[in-house]
């Protein structure tokens, strides 16, 4: 896996991570129902067949890089790229396989209902007002939002997964020849199937990114802002887009950069 640690920095820095183009004042942003209360630990696992999956709800026995608010699986052949800043905290979450990439975010949602089809109207709309042409589609998450984007190479597809868990949206972005066919990378669809949110009790504002972290270890090892990544070009992400790259470069066009040593 790849850890960057500078600000502003790496291929697939400056995203807007909540979902949809916009950011929204603190004031305007809706408060989570109930936040003087404290939400009590759902007993059990649920039905899910697949993850995402809440924290009480996640199988036992899966290998997984603990990034605070997200877990994610271990899979073979997936490269785990990381944007933090100095402190730790996570920006960007991308995960590679190949010529394909699958971006992660995951945001505060109201206790009584989802947000993704609010938040897909908003990031069709946005792209729209760019000159790009998106289109719904039914997928195994139910309607995915997939465009097609001009870049220096020639055209990019991208898609949008959005799946409502108890308190909280993933947003996924598939980038790539994956984003056409999902059968093209199973490794990412294996991630996404295995991915575990810890929302924790806080109270946050609807949309608010949840709180992501690299790991103890990688954090009191770091070597400072020259680890891995450090001297890529910026390539900032398209808000419009959802997080996909601004620049045109594809996934898996890059140079690999150096790995952190670990001690």
């Amino acid at each position: 896996m790849i850890f960057s640690r500078n600000r502003g920095s790496g291929r697939h820095a400056k995203a807007d991570t909540r979902p949809g183009a916009a950011r929204r004042a603190e004031s305007d942003l809706d408060p989570i129902e109930g936040d003087d209360e404290v939400e009590a630990p759902v007993s059990g696992k649920s039905e899910r067949a697949e993850g995402p999956y809440d924290v009480t709800e996640a199988p036992d026995g899966i290998a997984q890089l603990d990034l605070g608010a997200l877990k994610v699986p271990a899979v073979d052949g997936v490269e785990v790229r990381v944007q933090a800043d100095n402190d730790g905290k996570i920006q960007q979450i991308v995960l590679v396989t190949g010529e394909s990439a699958l971006q992660l975010g995951v945001f505060a949602a109201p206790r009584s209902e989802g947000i993704w089809d609010e938040v897909r109207g908003e990031i069709r709309k946005q792209l729209f007002n760019d000159g790009v042409a998106a289109e719904e589609i039914s997928g195994d998450y139910g309607t995915e939002l997939r465009a097609r984007v001009r870049t220096p190479e020639g055209l990019t597809d991208i898609r949008f997964v959005g799946v409502d868990g108890p308190r909280w949206l993933v947003r996924a972005v598939f980038q790539g020849p994956a984003a056409a066919d999902p059968s093209v990378a199973p490794p990412l669809l294996e991630c996404l199937r295995n991915l575990v949110v810890d929302r924790g009790h806080e109270a946050m504002p609807v949309r608010e990114p949840l709180p992501l972290r690299l790991p103890k270890e990688v954090t009191e090892g770091a070597a400072g802002p020259d680890q891995a990544d450090a001297g890529d070009p910026a390539a900032s992400a398209d808000p419009a887009s959802g997080g996909a790259p601004a620049n045109g470069e594809e996934p898996g066009r890059r140079k690999p950069s150096p790995r952190p040593r670990r001690k």
